[in-house]
């Protein structure tokens, strides 16, 4: 009877030390990279936004005078470094967009570099030789460079009300 007893024992001692630990998969969800970005005028969101590319297909059927309501990305060329008041953007390599603020409601900051995301009007003008000098002495360009601006120039441009600059 001892060694029912004895072995009734250690049958429960080893039945209690069983590990019953349930393991649990836990699920993570890949968040998505939200990309920062600096808001500047009119608050915008970057969904929607025309390439470079696709918006230089707009631009080609527009005529002087003409206008189209937009949200573009492009890349920061220069700003203005006396007060930020206007930037360029490249667009397909050779072809830049000049960017002008609606009533000059605001302004980038004077080192703004990388990309960007614009909303306004694009239209195609035609730039006069007392306009290009002064944005190339805004520009802080020389006198010879300033000097050498003889013809005016038909352009891209595009009157932004707000503007995301990517941190």
């Amino acid at each position: 009877m001892k060694k029912i007893i004895l072995l009734f024992a250690i049958s429960l001692f080893a039945l209690s030390c069983k590990d019953d630990s349930k393991t649990t998969e836990v699920k993570v969800e890949k968040a998505k990279q939200e990309i920062a970005y600096a808001s500047f005028g009119k608050e915008i969101n970057d969904t929607d936004a025309l390439s470079s590319e696709r918006m230089m297909e707009h631009y080609k059927n527009l005529k002087p005078g003409d206008t189209v309501n937009s949200k573009m990305k492009g890349k920061i060329i220069e700003v203005c470094s006396k007060k930020g008041c206007w930037m360029t953007l490249d667009v397909e390599g050779d072809t830049d967009v000049m960017v002008k603020f609606k009533d000059y409601g605001f302004f980038m900051p004077l080192n703004a570099e990388g990309d960007v995301v614009i909303n306004g009007k694009a239209y195609v003008s035609e730039t006069s030789v007392e306009e290009l000098r002064h944005y190339a002495e805004d520009a802080g360009k020389s006198e010879e460079e300033i000097a050498a601006i003889t013809d005016p120039k038909f352009e891209y441009g595009f009157e932004a009300d707000g503007v995301l600059l990517k941190q």
